[in-house]
């Protein structure tokens, strides 16, 4: 398989130009588990299958928490949106049965909607949800000055500018060949073509109406829902031995074509987005939660199986987000610094024992035994990384 090089092929400058600012101070990290009731001024949430309890209806522009416990069997996810339903401001994904989980968020004023998606699959069960004017400074950032907050979100939105701009070029080259019948080029490009994409998805997420369009997976399609994207191409390109009719031509451009239309679409939108702290923290903390809810399964590409890939360019991701925060932190809580800094480069040690040359074996390749490790490491950087938002915003 032809590959692109990894390392500095998602930065923007690189990793390492990201000013780093590092002062003494700390903060502690308050838990605020909650079994139904509320603690430290968070909001409950009990979410089931078949209900999302949310303990209050409204609650103080500036930050926000909530306390997502799951009383059902299935996995669960919960989000806070925008009042349209569709831009998802924050989430909180992966709660496991009986497992309690915070989502911290920074909100101003005005009307939204929370979601309890049981299976995190589909809409789920929405409720309104009304942030009511705060307290004069709430939900600002003490402790750092204005200037190393502004620096550290204007190169986030630099490099969400840049990995989607890469996107482009690259799912052009992908989209391309794929269209031509050149399969053997095609397979070869889509782990790299699918790599800014993965490295910022977050952000595309937050759009609710594309990303189902662009990375939706066949077995979390709804009934009557059409499946386009990256991996319908996928399967086409790697198609099951039996029980599958492959695309015409014809169909092949179509569906090229409306993947090249979504990312296009992402491309101009994050053109006018600004990041918050919180934002960014919680997009670091979600791409982890991606690794975890499909990548160590092997269920992200289950026709390539290329999900190294994506793995790498999800930690990629969330290292940039934490690298952009690390001066913030290094004054908050620099005991949570030094801690990520060590977790991400054993997370990267664990991936790089799976190179094979300028890319990754197939996952195929990675045994139980071996994706127990992977699945460690991710756990023992999601931990520390769960814990940013409220270290700088509480």
């Amino acid at each position: 398989m032809r590959t692109i090089p990894l390392p500095g092929r998602l930065t923007v400058g690189g990793l390492a130009a990201l000013a780093l600012l590092g002062t003494s101070a700390c903060s502690v990290f308050q838990s605020n588990d909650s079994g139904g009731g509320s603690k430290d001024g968070a909001i409950a949430v009990a979410a089931s299958e078949s209900s999302c309890d949310v303990a209050a209806e409204s609650g103080k522009a500036g930050t926000l928490v909530f306390d997502v416990t799951n009383k059902g069997s299935k996995v669960t996810e919960f989000e806070l949106l925008a009042e349209d339903g569709l831009r998802i401001l924050g989430e909180v994904e992966n709660v496991g049965p009986g497992l309690t989980r915070q989502l911290v968020v920074s909100a101003p004023e005005g009307k939204y909607q929370t979601a309890c998606i049981p299976g995190m699959v589909g809409k789920g069960m929405r409720n309104a949800f009304t942030v009511e004017k705060g307290a004069k400074g709430a939900g600002e950032i003490t402790g750092v000055d204005a200037k190393t907050i502004d620096a550290a979100t204007a190169q986030y939105a630099s490099y969400v500018k840049n990995q989607s701009g890469q996107l482009l070029v690259d799912a052009k080259a992908f989209t391309a060949a794929y269209t031509a019948g050149d399969d053997d080029k095609a397979r070869a490009l889509y782990p790299t073509a699918r790599m800014p994409w993965e490295a910022v998805e977050p952000v595309a997420e937050s759009f609710g109406d594309l990303d189902p369009k662009t990375d939706l997976r066949e077995a979390d399609l709804e009934k009557g829902q059409k499946w386009t994207g990256w991996h319908r191409i996928e399967k086409d390109l790697w198609p099951p031995k039996t029980g599958y009719t492959a695309l015409t031509p014809a169909q092949r451009k179509t569906y090229a074509a409306d993947l090249m239309t979504n990312l296009t679409t992402l491309n101009t939108r994050v053109k006018t987005l600004d990041f918050g702290v919180d934002q960014i923290a919680n997009g670091s903390k979600g791409l982890l939660d991606e690794v975890a809810a499909s990548k160590i399964t092997g269920e992200e590409d289950i026709w390539s199986h290329t999900d190294l890939y994506d793995f790498q360019a999800n930690v990629t991701g969330a290292k940039a987000g934490f690298e952009v925060l690390k001066p913030l932190l290094q004054v908050k809580d620099p005991e949570l610094a030094t801690t990520l800094d060590q977790r991400f480069t054993a997370m990267q040690t664990e991936l790089d024992e799976y190179r094979d040359g300028d890319g990754f074996v197939t996952y195929t390749q990675v045994t139980e035994a071996q994706r127990k490790q992977l699945s460690d490491a991710v756990n023992a950087l999601a931990e520390p990384l769960s814990k940013v938002t409220a270290a700088l915003t509480l």
